[in-house]
């Protein structure tokens, strides 16, 4: 009794603190915040120090109420009705839509999918029917039934080892059917092969699947651990005279791999005793072969590397195909963390012909899971009423639309005017296809293509219900969007096109001591080109008593010009040499010499300027950045006035940790 007392108490302490995404932050007029938004925003902007503590969520929770104001008055002045606004929302929504479903649906599954087959190596055989690329349909059906016929025998009781003297693959009969150790991910065009091999239960045979060589039958002969990729180096005497290979004449290479081996226990170095190996391609490297993985090499030399336990431990002499060798073992390359991983497998799967496979998978279930119909007739009546101008820039669209439904998804109808219209924009299309092909086929490559877009949009309009997080980073978007242009004519426009109320506001802060001048000297460059070296004594001399003007005068003609000043006006800080002067005016700094061109530098000060205020156009940067922070205050103070915000404290007490 006190157990279940316990347990109801607990489940009551559950219900009493529980708290859903959907429960009410706060309403700003009415217009509710939820829990799960500014969950997702908070932990967003804080990331890593999004703690809950009451601080933090306090002082983000007032930070998100101002954005809320704003976005509500930018929704009350209707900007969110603004044509461009609506079409640039719109494109995003598209793009991130499209991105978002492909990306949950397709591309983070396979990558999961990959990352937990490569910790296992399977080893498999099969029965294999070819099939070549341009096979016709009647021999792709010819090749299906044969496959059905060998898939139906063992059904019905025949052994798998029977019948592998049937199989059309003549390299693997000597193996038995054994393709030995595969691993993630096989090469492009043999996923539906590796799927097989992956989800068949050791002992047991697959249903026949298609690859691009032909139609299997996959037996699973066992499973184990992934080997992971290796990194060897090798010594290899080769098995024929490597110098006179078409004589075949017979060698002592296992005496000398011996010999080798007995040097290489006695303490001689690898590195000397490689320059022995007759690889010539990788003999000057030290006899590094590479990193690999299983299935690349003769299984021999592969069972040989991965028996080798640790970094820089060599193997006993073996006898591969190529000769006799003695492997070093550089460095293993375990299977690294998913997130390590992620990043690689990501720009191999889009890349393999696996990714298209998914996207049609995921096509095939939104329609089952939506109940797609279609009606045939309909499709077929439309077919078979197009002619040859079809595949031209001539055809368009009935001009009187129908509104026969063609197939329906969901609770969605699509008729035969928005197929219509469709086509009609494909001209290109329809052109390119039909060089190729009669119009019926033309006809149906882009009908599938209409349903396949079709279902994409639809499933788009799903994704706010099935992604929360979706929703959140639309909704985060559009309210970007709102602020942007409600703070642009609100706040920005207003602080750099209202000049006098600028002006006004300016009277009232420039006293502060950003808006005012510190002591400035006015200062001029002299710069002597290297050729008139000699003349920098009397310029110096010269331009310590007289101004720039007669300096230039005296020293630069219409057709020779050695000399040039330019001028500037530092404050105090602001220029390490002129602050080293002494703050004089016909002060000098000492003769610099440019390292780039060899011209000679110095700096007369000309003037010094007393500390003053700066005018509205010296500090207009920073007057226009000040009188946007004043609007800014004034138009929060005036929207906590006009929109009431209330907090839901019991919520909220609950969302901090």
């Amino acid at each position: 009794m006190k157990h279940i007392t316990l347990i109801i108490l607990l489940f009551a302490s559950v219900a009493v603190f529980a708290q859903s995404d959907a429960d009410v932050l706060f309403t700003v007029e009415d217009t509710p915040v939820y829990v799960g938004e500014f969950k997702y925003i908070y932990e967003k902007t804080n990331q890593d120090n999004a703690n809950y503590s009451k601080d933090s969520v306090e002082e983000y929770l007032e930070l998100y109420k101002k954005f809320k104001l704003k976005v509500q008055r930018a929704k009350d002045i209707e900007l969110d009705t603004i044509k461009a606004l609506q079409k640039e929302l719109d494109g995003y929504r598209k793009q991130l839509a499209n991105s978002y479903l492909i990306d949950k649906e397709v591309t983070e599954r396979l990558i999961k999918e990959a990352y937990e087959r490569k910790k296992l190596d399977v080893n498999i055989s099969h029965i294999m029917v070819k099939l070549p690329n341009d096979a016709s349909p009647q021999d792709t059906l010819a090749k299906f039934e044969k496959i059905r016929g060998f898939y139906n025998q063992l059904e019905n009781g025949k052994k798998f080892e029977e019948l592998l003297s049937l199989s059309e693959d003549v390299s693997s009969l000597k193996t038995k059917g054994n393709l030995g150790f595969v691993t993630a991910l096989l090469p492009n065009g043999f996923y539906t092969l590796e799927n097989a091999a992956y989800n068949t239960n050791v002992g047991g045979y697959s249903r026949p699947v298609r690859t691009k060589i032909g139609y299997h039958i996959i037996k699973s002969n066992g499973k184990r651990p992934a080997r992971g990729e290796i990194e060897v180096a090798h010594i290899l005497i080769r098995s024929t005279n490597p110098n006179m290979p078409e004589l075949k004449q017979p060698r002592k290479s296992e005496k000398i791999i011996n010999e080798i081996y007995a040097e290489l226990e006695a303490g001689v170095s690898w590195d000397s005793l490689v320059m022995k190996s007759e690889d010539n391609t990788t003999r000057n490297s030290g006899g590094s072969v590479g990193k690999f993985g299983i299935g690349r090499f003769d299984p021999v030399f592969e069972e040989a590397a991965f028996s080798v336990t640790e970094d820089g431990g060599y193997s006993k002499p073996f006898k591969s195909k190529a000769g006799w060798h003695i492997i070093k073992r550089i460095k293993k390359y375990p299977l690294k963390s998913y997130d390590e991983e992620r990043g690689k497998l990501q720009n191999k799967i889009k890349k393999d012909g696996r990714y298209q496979i998914a996207q049609d998978a995921m096509i095939k279930r939104i329609q089952k899971i939506n109940n797609f119909k279609q009606y045939d007739k309909v499709v077929n009546q439309l077919r078979s009423s197009l002619n040859d101008e079809f595949t031209t820039y001539k055809w368009k669209a009935n001009p009187n639309p129908s509104n026969k439904v063609i197939f329906t998804l969901g609770d969605e109808s699509y008729i035969q005017s928005e197929l219509e219209a469709f086509l009609e924009q494909s001209s290109r299309k329809r052109q390119r296809i039909g060089r190729s092909g009669d119009v019926a086929s033309t006809f149906n490559t882009l009908y599938e293509e209409f349903v396949r877009s079709k279902t994409l949009e639809y499933e788009e309009k799903q994704l706010e219900k099935k992604f929360p997080e979706f929703k959140y980073l639309m909704n985060e978007y559009e309210e970007g969007i709102l602020l942007f242009e409600a703070t642009k004519t609100e706040i920005w426009d207003r602080a750099s096109q209202d000049s006098v109320g600028l002006a006004q506001y300016y009277e009232k802060i420039r006293k502060s001591d950003k808006f005012q001048w510190k002591q400035r000297a006015e200062v001029s460059f002299y710069t002597l080109k290297a050729d008139d070296k000699d003349k920098i004594k009397a310029i110096r001399k010269m331009a310590a008593k007289k101004s720039t003007s007669e300096v230039l005068k005296k020293y630069n003609s219409d057709t020779n010009k050695p000399l040039t000043v330019r001028r500037e006006t530092f404050e105090s800080g602001k220029n390490k040499v002129v602050d080293a002067m002494k703050w004089k005016e016909g002060s000098l700094s000492p003769v610099e010499i440019n390292s780039n061109n060899n011209s000679l530098n110095f700096i007369k000060i000309e003037k010094i300027l007393p500390s003053t205020g700066k005018s509205l156009s010296e500090a207009r940067g920073y007057a226009v950045a000040e009188y946007q922070d004043y609007l800014e205050k004034k138009w929060l103070e005036e929207l906590k006035s006009s929109y009431k915000v209330v907090v839901n404290q019991e919520t909220l007490d609950k969302l901090i940790k």
